[in-house]
This record gives structure tokens, sequence and C-alpha cells, in this order.
């Protein structure tokens, strides 16, 4: 699924969960990083991190299959999962991502029904090139 995929000098697992969930692909999203996440292990630094993105785009598969109650659950779990790392976290604005899972878990929570189809799709910027380690 990422094999040609320009990495910018990220793992291209993660560049792969920008390319899918921006395109509203959120199971491949969720698929493309499991194995990056897995790989870290619990001790990883990353591994909360990648599971928040993992549960992020669950959140929005539920959407999609119109399960409302567990798609806010995943937003919950993916919000606790981000609090754990600063502001921006490997190239990532995690603030902007934590505030618009959060516009969508109030649209969810609001009792107006499904917001996906209703308004614009979620977008997550992909990272700037990487630079150094």
């Amino acid at each position: 699924m990422v094999d040609g995929m320009e990495s910018r000098g990220w793992d291209r697992r993660y560049v792969g969960w920008f390319h899918c969930f921006n395109r509203g692909d959120y199971y491949e999203a969720h698929d493309v990083l499991e194995d990056l996440w897995l790989e870290q292990g619990r001790a990883g630094v990353n591994h909360r991190f990648y599971k928040g993105l993992i549960q992020l785009a669950g959140a929005y598969v539920h959407l999609q299959k119109g399960r409302l109650g567990p798609a806010v659950a995943l937003f919950r779990l993916a919000d606790a999962n981000f609090a754990a790392y600063p502001e921006q976290h490997e190239g990532m604005e995690l603030m902007r991502v934590r505030a618009m899972a959060g516009e969508w878990m109030e649209a969810v929570e609001s009792g107006d029904g499904n917001p996906l189809g209703r308004r614009p799709a979620p977008a997550v910027e992909l990272p700037a090139v990487r630079v150094g380690e």
C-alpha cells in the first residue's frame, strides 16, 4: 500500500496513514499504521501516539458504519493517548488534530445524527520533510 510513496524522511507506514486518512480510507489508515505501532512495543516512545492515530482513524470507520457510540469512545481514547505528547509531535500539529477530533466528537454527541457526509471530511496535514534524528 505504501510502496513508491515519497516518505520525506519519515517511515512510509506513518506517511501512509496521512495519505489514507486524507482520502477517507480510514480503515486502511488504521491498517497501514498498525504494523509500526506493534513494532514500537509498549516501551516505544511513540507507542501511545501511533495508538491514538489508529484510534482516530477507527473513530471515522465507526462513523462510516453509522456506529456513533463506538466512534465517540474512540475519539476519547485517541485524545487520552495524544495527551501524553507535546503540542507538536513527529512533525504533526497535535493540538490541531485534538481540536479537530473534539469538534467531530461534539458534532456526534449533539444528537443531530452522523456528521460524516454532512460536513467537510477531516484532513490532517502531512509533516514536512524530516531532518536528522
